[in-house]
């Protein structure tokens, strides 16, 4: 061994993390293949909201009927986020991520094929839910191979997997026009199968934090996790901002076909500009709570995100040719990078909050109230076009409860950060 003393590491340097080489190498390599999982999952979590329209056109679906069919898959994938986030502190990504994907290949392969009534929709979608708790597994792992001072953003890049929201938008339909309904799932099933097999062969425990935690069940630590008001907070915050996000993904195209007689194409074709906005701005709402106050930097993008409804909503209860162009247009993007934003910035604050060894199961518990808050707002809506034949009270409720949740942003977490 050399004599030689160890240069000293400032406190600047420590909170940074570990230096360039091997190890930050492969904290990016996990990075990059969580983040691949994620969209994979994403894009099988999503494939039923673009063929909404058409599935309600074929089988004769109410408004409400065609929501609950696209809003299925949320609920349980957000449910299913509270074990499967504290099964991940239990047993790592390295099998839980396999476990995910191969899970949810089974749904995707029974809609392709057997989705051709309301009864099988929904049967298919129950289950098509496992796609949507990759989030769980994603988060604690990411979040273990960096260090606090990057942890925000590097959560933030993970969170751009919700663009497999948008890749679906953009392919399903046309997959499906061009090839046979099946098409699309058949092409998801095999991609999940794939990364399956690379993730259990590829994917290694963190570095940075160690292991997976491995005491006490599941059960008991989800139920723990519930019971603190830190996370029951983050919750909240988070089912306005994810909430939203996937609400618009999943319902924007019939929005814009009943409120716009846009066609179906195009209206697909807008929710994945929607979807991407708000895919790019969610590791800048990372980067941005990384550097500056957290709960601040969330207020600003909820309050951001009100205005921009409270304008969605007035002009689309006017003339068709000013709410799209350019007014309605620039409400809805503004819309999807306050709320992509926002939920990057509510993972930043996750990241700062809460120890390492329980962020899987935070994880669960945050992840499933954002997926149950992109559950209400489709059958909200659906309900109340059916009711009213507009969408502006629904618009005026996500701007009400959008300003609201940045109050609790900027009040909401003085003792804990102090």
């Amino acid at each position: 061994m050399s004599d030689e003393p160890r240069p000293r590491t400032s406190q600047r340097e420590r909170a940074a993390g570990p230096p360039m080489g091997p190890d930050a190498a492969t904290a990016r390599t996990m990075l990059v293949l969580a983040t691949v999982g994620f969209a994979l999952c994403f894009w099988a979590w999503a494939l039923l909201s673009p063929l909404a329209v058409t599935l309600r056109e074929e089988l004769g679906l109410t408004s409400l009927q065609q929501s609950l069919v696209v809003a299925t898959p949320v609920i349980v994938g957000s449910l299913g986020r509270i074990p499967v986030g504290a099964l991940t502190d239990r047993l790592g990504a390295k099998v839980m991520f396999p476990a995910v994907s191969v899970l949810t290949i089974v749904p995707v392969l029974f809609l392709g094929f057997f989705g051709t009534s309301l009864a099988a929709l929904l049967i298919g979608g129950f289950f098509l839910g496992i796609g949507g708790t990759a989030f769980a597994v994603g988060v604690p792992f990411v979040n273990s191979w960096h260090a606090p001072a990057r942890r925000g953003a590097a959560l933030g890049i993970f969170g751009m997997g919700t663009g497999g929201t948008a890749v679906s938008a953009f392919t399903t339909l046309t997959l499906a026009n061009r090839f046979g309904r099946a098409a699309p799932f058949v092409l998801v099933a095999v991609l999940l199968a794939v990364y399956a097999v690379i993730a259990r062969t590829v994917l290694r425990s963190p570095t940075v934090t160690g292991g997976p935690a491995r005491q006490g069940n599941w059960l008991t630590a989800a139920a723990r996790t519930i019971a603190q008001p830190v996370a029951l907070k983050l919750a909240i915050l988070y089912a306005i901002a994810f909430g939203g996000f996937v609400a618009f993904s999943v319902y924007l195209p019939t929005y814009l076909v009943n409120n716009f007689g846009l066609s179906k194409g195009d209206g697909a074709l807008r929710m994945a500009g929607f979807v991407v906005v708000a895919v790019l701005a969610r590791p800048v709402g990372g980067w941005l709570a990384d550097r500056f106050n957290k709960p601040k930097v969330l207020a600003v993008l909820l309050v951001a995100t009100g205005l921009f409804a409270i304008l969605a909503a007035v002009v689309g209860g006017g003339r068709v040719e000013l709410a799209l162009e350019p007014v309605g247009t620039v409400a809805f993007l503004g819309m999807a990078a306050g709320l992509g934003a926002g939920a990057g910035a509510v993972f930043a604050l996750v990241a700062a909050l809460v120890e390492p060894a329980r962020v899987g199961a935070v994880t669960g518990v945050v992840g499933a109230a954002g997926g149950l808050g992109g559950f209400v707002p489709p059958l909200l809506m659906g309900a109340i076009y059916d009711s009213q034949g507009s969408y502006t009270i629904g618009l005026l409720l996500l701007a009400a409860v959008a300003i609201a949740g940045g109050v609790l942003a900027l009040v909401g977490f003085r003792r804990e950060l102090g």
